[in-house]
């Protein structure tokens, strides 16, 4: 961490250095949400120690409460306060921003998480966990495929076969018969095969960078500990749950494999179609069919290792498929290097021309996607209908959504790169073919779709203006006898109606997913109808429409293009500026905090090392101690909390209690992931620890209630704390009090009076460590 801290002066950083706290000692664990902070400012203190960890993630005291000379109680009778700053999971260097280019692994990894409640059903939900890792090997086809098109097609067939196009760019040359003659590259099977290296290269990137992710965040074992009857509980309170370091690993083979497969046949279509002409060559027509079934085979053995039995959570996974894990992307490198030597064989009069076979493949991959979609979204229907949620996102049918947004963000992704590298190399468009024309109608529907959702903003924005109208009155309702300020009146109406645009996330999600649907089906349809590009279907229409064509698909290339370098250079500001990444943490944090269930090539999950990290803490100092422990987390610290304190065991979550403020456990979390957040989930956690309290305010955009009843005690929920703490200047706020919204629950006095009363009520009688009697 970049940041001066003290150093203990004990012999050791892993806690043995520091010393055992007497019996009723009480001990508050703080952990902090997304954007991150410095131990400093969470124990508001200048001078820490690190009493475990690393500079990745660790654990901090201040430095007066860790010397030999420490007391059980904190200054002003407060208990010991240790922080746990996990903020370098998430954030490092600017290179981290290009896991953002990874944007819909990751979304569709969230679809694996996203299935409804359903005790009891476990084919159900095998199925679909199936179908999304279906969807997920997909996108690496197409990833690979997009790649192979501007590589293969765009550059090596189509500009370097055309003599104009590879005059104006002149590092073509030495692969163009017309600037090099007869040259040794010049062969169009050749130049596949020199092309075929970028996908390839792609493909062994994204292998290296889940193989290091792997071995960094998925190599942390859990504590050891018997697994739980099957009850309501959440499956996060599983011991396994976040340990899935097999499943990871044969999903990164069969995904490698997948990539190197698609290169291979990428260049295996053209070289077949040549040799398979009537006079073709004989032996290398019997030799390009052997491929063929070589290829065909090795394609079904990846879809069969995805198939496989997903997740074991019930306990640890230690074993690791290593012949698998080897020699399935091993098989695939050697099909691929025999397919680029045969690809390179002399073959006398073959020229290239036209643009290579895509449209079939992006046709059928667009198919099988839409088909798991579909088959995705009747599964999940079929288990919400078992166990009905009404807060539960789209009624069951978040998953599907989710998936489908990933496949449309894919296919977007893959057809505006396509065609913004064709009007690169072909300033003029009439020199090349261009991308397939799928690709076209793809990367086109991006306008009309962004009009969309420029009308979903408008009635958003209105909807919130007259929601701001109504908070006004409510405001001066809310403090009567003290003089009005109009301005600040304003302010605070402005951010509570601000703070429920949350909760219209699913109407966004589906807004979109509707229009998604709907261009898509068009795109696919106006590709296989006319077989040309929009502006060439709509060159024989009435005027209007063809300039709507021909402007969307230009926007579309330039759309992508622009996004492009707004999305890598935003991701790269968010990751070195506190600021800016707060505005997109919460949904980065949320999609890496799952675990990579579905695809292997997703950005990597820092919950299978912060879950471990707060266990066994709270265990090992529950156990020395026999303490009080307050385990208190804030916004996305609170739903690690809450999944640290399910990994514990049953006898030691009695001695923990629950501090949750500015939490999204039910806003976010329950709602999208109701199958490990939903009410039954949160209602055991309640039960099953000693006490639990949440703090939330209507100025939170982020924070919401729990909505528990109080059936096994007093109510989980706090009612909602006033923001600003005073209206107007007071003798405790002489200057006006700033609107907190999701920051700084600890100045609020409430936050201090219920942390006293959750340690008022851990119960008493719990076993303590006692000194020992001398011996008679």
């Amino acid at each position: 961490m970049e940041r001066a801290q003290e150093r203990s002066p004990g012999p050791a950083t892993d806690g043995s250095a520091l010393r055992p706290a007497p019996a009723g000692a009480e001990l508050e664990l703080l952990v902090h949400g997304v954007g991150g902070t410095t131990p400093e400012k969470m124990l508001g203190d200048p001078r820490t120690v690190r009493v475990t960890g690393d500079d990745t993630a660790a654990i901090f005291r201040r430095a007066a409460d860790a010397g030999e000379c420490a007391a059980a109680d904190g200054p002003r009778g407060e208990p010991v306060q240790e922080a746990y700053v996990w903020c370098n999971l998430t954030s490092g260097d600017g290179t981290r921003a290009l896991w953002l280019l990874l944007l819909p692994f990751m979304v569709v990894n969230l679809a694996h998480w996203m299935r409804p409640a359903a005790h009891g059903r476990m084919r159900t939900v095998r199925l679909y966990g199936l179908l999304v890792r279906l969807a997920a090997l997909t996108l690496t086809v197409l990833f690979t495929a997009a790649a192979c098109e501007v590589a293969l097609d765009l550059v090596a067939w189509q500009c370097a076969g055309v003599a104009d196009c590879a005059r104006r760019h002149t590092w073509l040359g030495f692969l163009s018969p017309a600037v090099a003659g007869d040259a040794w590259w010049t062969r169009p099977g050749r130049r596949l095969a020199l092309a075929a290296l970028i996908p390839a290269a792609l493909t062994a990137l994204l292998w290296y960078l889940s193989h290091r992710t792997w071995n960094t965040y998925e190599s942390h074992q859990p504590m050891a500990r018997d697994p739980e009857p099957e009850t309501d509980t959440s499956a996060l309170a599983r011991p396994g749950f976040w340990y899935g370091r097999r499943l990871v690993a044969r999903l990164r083979a069969a995904h490698t494999a997948a990539g190197l497969l698609t290169v291979a046949a990428a260049v295996a279509t053209p070289t077949a179609r040549f040799d398979h002409r009537p006079g073709g060559p004989a032996v290398l027509n019997a030799l390009g069919w052997l491929l063929a079934a070589a290829l065909l085979g090795c394609a079904a053995a990846v879809v069969a290792v995805v198939c496989r039995r997903g997740r074991s959570e019930r306990c640890p996974d230690h074993r690791l498929d290593r012949h698998l894990v080897r020699r399935l992307p091993l098989g695939a490198l050697v099909l691929l290097l025999l397919t680029l030597v045969h690809a390179g064989w002399s073959r006398p009069g073959w020229r290239s021309a036209g643009r290579l076979p895509g449209d079939a493949a992006f046709g059928a991959l667009m198919l099988t996607q839409g088909l798991l979609v579909v088959v995705l979204a009747v599964v999940a229907r079929g288990l919400y209908r078992r166990r009905p949620e009404p807060r539960a996102a789209g009624h069951g049918l978040g998953g599907p959504a989710v998936a489908l947004l990933a496949c449309a963000l894919g296919g977007v992704m893959s057809g505006g790169v396509a065609q913004r590298v064709a009007d690169w190399l072909d300033g003029t468009r009439s020199l090349l073919d261009g991308p397939p024309v799928l690709l076209t109608w793809q990367a086109s529907v991006i306008p009309p779709l962004l009009v969309v959702l420029l009308f979903l903003a408008a009635h958003l924005a209105r909807r919130t203006v007259r929601l701001a109208r109504i908070q006004r009155d409510r405001v001066r309702h809310e403090h009567p006898g003290e003089p009005e300020d109009p301005a600040r009146t304003r302010r605070i109406a402005h951010a509570r109606a601000m703070a429920t645009l949350t909760d219209r996330a699913p109407l966004v999600i589906g807004v979109l997913c509707a229009a998604t649907l709907v261009l898509g089906a068009a795109a696919l349809a106006g590709a296989l109808a006319t077989g040309e590009p929009p502006e060439g279907a709509a060159r024989r229409t009435y005027d209007v429409v063809r300039a709507a064509a021909e402007t969307s698909q230009a926007l579309g290339s330039w759309l992508v293009g622009i996004g492009f370098l707004l999305f890598v250079t935003w991701g790269r500001r968010a990751y070195r500026d506190a600021s800016a990444r707060r505005t997109i943490g919460i949904l980065w944090d949320v999609g890496t905090f799952w675990p990579r269930a579905a695809h292997p090539f997703a950005p990597p999950c820092y919950a299978e090392r912060a879950v471990p990290d707060l266990t066994w803490r709270m265990a090992t100092w529950t156990a020395r101690t026999g303490g009080r422990l307050v385990l208190s987390g804030h916004s996305q610290g609170s739903v690690l909390a809450a999944s640290a304190a399910w990994q514990l065991s049953p006898s030691t979550r009695k001695r923990v209690a629950l501090l949750t403020y500015g939490s999204p456990l039910e806003r976010l979390y329950g709602r999208w992931f109701p199958a490990h957040f939903g009410p039954p989930a949160l209602a055991a956690l309640h039960r099953d620890v000693a006490c639990w309290r949440n703090l939330h305010r209507p100025t939170d955009p982020i924070g919401g209630p729990v909505r528990l009843p109080g059936d096994c005690g007093p109510e989980v929920d706090h009612e909602p704390l006033r923001d600003p703490l005073a209206y107007g200047r007071t003798p405790e706020h002489p200057l006006p009090a700033p609107v907190l919204g999701h920051s700084d629950y600890q100045a609020d006095p409430a936050f201090a009076r219920e942390r006293a009363r959750l340690l008022s009520r851990l119960r008493p009688e719990l076993p303590t460590q006692r000194p020992q009697s001398p011996e008679p």
